[in-house]
Formats: C-alpha cells, structure tokens, sequence
C-alpha cells in the first residue's frame, strides 16, 4: 500500500513536519511494508525513502476548465503541465493521503491551498450530487497547526473554514480524520514584536501539550492505515 504525506509548512523541521512524521509512523505500525513518500510543497521537493527529488514547481488551478469539458479527452482530469503534475498523478493513485498545514489568516497555507485546487476539483462534478470522479476512494488525514489557543481559534471561525474544506473532501473521497495543535511554539518570541505571546507561556505550552499531540498524530496514521486496508 502507498501512502502520501503533504507538508503545506515551510519549516522542513517544524511543528506541522513532526507531526506529519508521527502520523506516518503510525502507518507503520499498522502497515509495515507500507510505502511512504513526503512532498514538501514550500520547497516543492520530494522525499522516498531518503531519494531527494529535484525542485518542483506548483501551481493552483487555472480554471481552464479543461477538466470538465464533454467528451473531451481531459475529462476528470488536470490539464495544466508543470512540474508538479507527474507527483499529483501518482498522489491520487494513494492509499491514503495526510495533508499537514499550519494556519495562516484562518485557513491552510497558500501553497497548500494551491495543492488542494489541483487535488479536488478535477474530480468535483457540477450535479445535485457532487459526483466524484476520483479514481480510488482513499483514506484522507487534515493536521492544523496554528499559533492560537482552541478558545481563540473557534472565537474567529477558523473551524468553519475547515469544516468547508473536509466536506468537499469527503465528497471527492473519504471523510477526513483531523487533529488540530493549538498554541504552538514557532520561535523565540523574545526576538520579535510579539506582544500577543510570551516565550515563557509558549514553551510552557509546548512542554505539556505538544507531546500529546504527536500521539494524537501516530493515532491518526493508524486510522489512516486501518481504513485504507479495509477498503482494499
């Protein structure tokens, strides 16, 4: 079985790259002989088995509709060709898929935002149904990370805007497991115009609240792998 990890986080070392490492992880556990692969979409790069790949560009969709054409021979399918269409094409033929992101203004990364236009809305149908056009209906995984507290992420909304994004994605695959990590620790907060925050509270925070959720990650990765080995 193949499975993708998505990283919408510059940081190769950060707190959305640890905890999508968890996840696959968990994968393991459950699938030993599972193949992994990481795409950093920030570098654009692509990692298998410790192979680098070359700098690749994405881009978002470019509402050619091309994809939605009768008839046409590009029906259900991205017709835009850059350098990252050969790993799109072999990352819709997965198993399961963990999108990983840390929030920005409320809402994935643009980048990731990028990934998920080419990701989906080849398959969406314009119909009363939403029909998909997926070629394999895979486990999906959604991990946040963002800078505020649960309280103050749910005060601005920023579930509804993930809510949104999981309802097309289940419509197009599989109802998306999710954990969100709250509060976290991105930096020495004594070394920029941080008012909002203290080093001290956000260490504290990551001292007790980030190891649960790297295991909330490698729970994650095992539902991932549970119900891509039951759908076959």
């Amino acid at each position: 079985m193949k499975f993708f990890a998505i990283n919408g986080s510059h940081r190769k070392d950060g707190n959305t790259a640890q905890l999508l490492e968890k996840a696959l992880e968990g994968i393991k556990s459950v699938c030993s002989d599972a193949e992994i692969e990481s795409v950093n979409l920030y570098d654009a790069t692509k990692y298998s088995d410790n192979i680098y790949f070359a700098d690749l560009a994405i881009n978002g969709c470019k509402s050619c509709f091309a994809c939605k054409k009768i008839n046409g021979r590009h029906y259900g399918k991205c017709v835009y060709k850059d350098d990252f269409k050969p790993i799109l094409e072999e990352i819709v033929q997965a198993d399961g898929v963990i999108l990983g992101s840390p929030v920005y203004f409320g809402d994935v990364s643009g980048v990731m935002r990028c990934f998920l236009e080419r990701f989906i809305f080849p398959f969406f149908v314009y119909d009363e149904d939403m029909t998909s056009l997926a070629p394999k209906k895979m486990a999906i995984g959604c991990i946040y990370t963002m800078n505020l507290d649960e309280e103050t992420a749910r005060q601005f909304g920023y579930h509804d805007l993930f809510d949104k994004n999981e309802f097309v994605l289940e419509k197009m695959f599989t109802k998306p497991f999710h954990i969100y990590s709250y509060d976290t620790y991105q930096f020495d907060y004594s070394k920029y115009k941080m008012d909002l925050f203290t080093e001290e509270e956000k260490l504290k925070t990551r001292k007790m609240q980030f190891p649960i959720d790297l295991e909330n990650a490698f729970k994650l990765g095992e539902k991932i792998a549970i119900e891509a080995k039951q759908r076959g």
